[in-house]
Parts: C-alpha cells; sequence; structure tokens
C-alpha cells in the first residue's frame, strides 16, 4: 500500500509544507495538473484525461491514458479510481481548490464519497486542507489562530467542536445553517465529533509556517 499524491489543474502553493507532503508519494496527473509536477519536483507514473485543458508541450517520459471528452466521470476521479487500483493506501488532491467553482465542488464530493467506502481521500494546494469527515471523534492539528470551517453537505447531528474559539456541544446543525463558517483554532488541535451527516472540515495552513 502506497500514498498517492493527485495533481488537479487548480492553482497550488509551493509551500515546504506542501513539498513535504507529496515527497515521496507515487503521482498520477489529471489533464493540465502535469504542470505542478516540475513545481513539486514530482515524477507522475500516470497522466490521464480528455487533454482538453492541458497546455504547452507533453512530458515524454510519462505514460498517457486518454478519455474521450464525452464521459460519465471527471479526470479527477479516473485519477483516483486508477491511484486506488495500483494499491493506494490514501490520496491527496493538490490542485482542487481555485479555477472552476463546479470543479472544486466535484472534488469535495468526490473525497466524501471515496472516504465514506473506506478510501481516504484530503485535498492540499499549500495554504488550505480539506478533510472529510466520518460519524465519531477527528482530531486535526493546527495552530493559534487557524481559522477553519465545516462544510456541510446535510444536516449534521451531535456534533461537537472542541479547540476553537466557537465550540460546540452535541449540536444538531440544519444543512441551511452557516454556524459552522469561519472558525478559530486556540490551540495546536481541533478535535470534531459528529454523530451523523456528512460534511468536510476547511483548514488555513499559513504556507510560511506549516
Amino acid at each position: 500500500m502506497s500514498r498517492f499524491t493527485i495533481l488537479l489543474a487548480g492553482p497550488i502553493h509551493a509551500s515546504a509544507r506542501l513539498l513535504a507532503e507529496v515527497r515521496g508519494t507515487r503521482t498520477i496527473a489529471a489533464d493540465a495538473g502535469i504542470a505542478h509536477a516540475a513545481t513539486l519536483a514530482l515524477s507522475p507514473e500516470l497522466w490521464v484525461g480528455d487533454f482538453d485543458s492541458h497546455e504547452g508541450e507533453d512530458p515524454v517520459d510519462v505514460p498517457r491514458h486518454e478519455w474521450p471528452r464525452d464521459k460519465d466521470r471527471t479526470d479527477g476521479e479516473i485519477a483516483i479510481s486508477e491511484a486506488f487500483e495500483r494499491g493506494a493506501s490514501s490520496v491527496l488532491l493538490v490542485g482542487a481548490f481555485g479555477g472552476r467553482t463546479d470543479h472544486v465542488f466535484s472534488h469535495l464530493v468526490v473525497a466524501l464519497r471515496e472516504s465514506a467506502a473506506g478510501r481516504p481521500v484530503t485535498m492540499f494546494d499549500g495554504r488550505e486542507w480539506a478533510f472529510p469527515l466520518a460519524a465519531g471523534r477527528q482530531a486535526f492539528a493546527s495552530e493559534p489562530g487557524a481559522q477553519f470551517s465545516i462544510l456541510k453537505f446535510s444536516d449534521l447531528r451531535g456534533l461537537t467542536i472542541e479547540g476553537a474559539r466557537f465550540p460546540l456541544d452535541r449540536a444538531d446543525i440544519a444543512f441551511s445553517s452557516i454556524l459552522t463558517q469561519s472558525n478559530e483554532a486556540i490551540g495546536q488541535e481541533v478535535t470534531i465529533d459528529l454523530a451523523d451527516g456528512r460534511a468536510v472540515f476547511l483548514l488555513q495552513a499559513d504556507p510560511a509556517r506549516r
């Protein structure tokens, strides 16, 4: 089993933390995400997609699997599927934020779906993390003052937030509520306990410090 990095087309910030996170991982690029490979000193073992957004010269040393433009999966989904078929224990999506809003939404949904099925997928662009939340208690390393939000994809039941400026204790939060937006860590760890629901923990990271 191996950790995989999936390179997507969104902007990245090549912080020391991002470089450390991807170092030594196996890598698959999706379409225009190949442009991040050199920046992150990565050598993709596969390049997939319909190649409708890639610009510039094609790398000659990366195997390429081309898909038709009219398909029922995104290039990112194809790359994630390839990673788990190749024995991935977890997948990190790099370049999943920014760019088209519908692409960002689809990446979040896919990360939730895959993680719920026991195939862990997280997202990081050098400044911002996204972690799908599972039922139960999860702790996330942070720094005092770090901003975070919980993005809801359903009603949430029994939500507890500890280590935050605005804590919650077993709260039921409607999907339409924005109560879980724009919180702040007060220490080195934020703990989330969720009884039921689908959500993503979004954590800001200072690239100069992380």
